[in-house]
């Protein structure tokens, strides 16, 4: 199923002369990931302090772009520079689950917007990412299965976001949107199981 973490190893060819300046300064992936938690919460943080002033919205995608780069380079230093860890593990699924939710949570704060459908997006993110790892448990390998991924939900909550800071989008069209989302979300979560099935039958 096609999926923008298929796009990831182009991605980390143009990130590579980063992390290898990164490395020689003495930075490691487990700093990495927790800097970008910290930052994903902070951008959330002030969103959701200031819903009213929508322009706020726009840090969303810029932040996306950029935690996108950052975790791209914390998996590089770990694989590259053998910094690979039991904590590194942990830290890398758990921060993201956690940046997540927040950066997705502030837009249930919009006047209209339906909470419900922002929470079971929330939800249905959290349980997809962790069907990917049980793959590993069944004897298969982390399942990233799309069609609505870490970084295809990355692209969908950018877009909005800046559809919201323009204020470009009504709120029944967020709805509406969230509700594709949370479609496509529950989608992964069963195509991941199916196909976490399928590569241990093999």
């Amino acid at each position: 199923m096609l999926s923008i973490y298929q796009l990831k190893p182009r991605f980390q060819d143009l990130l590579r002369p980063l992390v290898q300046r990164l490395h020689a300064l003495g930075i490691t992936a487990n700093q990495v990931t927790i800097a970008a938690l910290v930052l994903s919460l902070l951008v959330a943080g002030v969103i959701a302090l200031r819903v009213q002033q929508t322009w706020l919205f726009a840090l969303i995608p810029i932040w996306m772009l950029l935690r996108m780069a950052l975790n791209a380079i914390d998996g590089m230093l770990a694989r590259e520079f053998h910094q690979q860890s039991r904590l590194g593990a942990y830290l890398n699924e758990l921060c993201d689950v956690v940046a997540d939710s927040a950066l997705y949570l502030p837009f249930a704060l919009i006047a209209g917007v339906w909470p419900q459908a922002v929470i079971a997006v929330v939800l249905l993110a959290m349980i997809s990412e962790y069907a990917g790892v049980l793959g590993l448990m069944v004897g298969s390998s982390r399942r990233y299965d799309g069609p609505m991924g870490k970084s295809d939900r990355a692209f969908a909550f950018g877009v909005l976001a800046a559809g919201v800071a323009c204020g470009w989008l009504p709120a029944s069209w967020i709805n509406a949107a969230l509700l594709l989302i949370a479609a496509l979300a529950l989608y992964t979560l069963i195509n991941r199981v199916r196909q976490g099935l399928n590569e241990t039958a093999a």
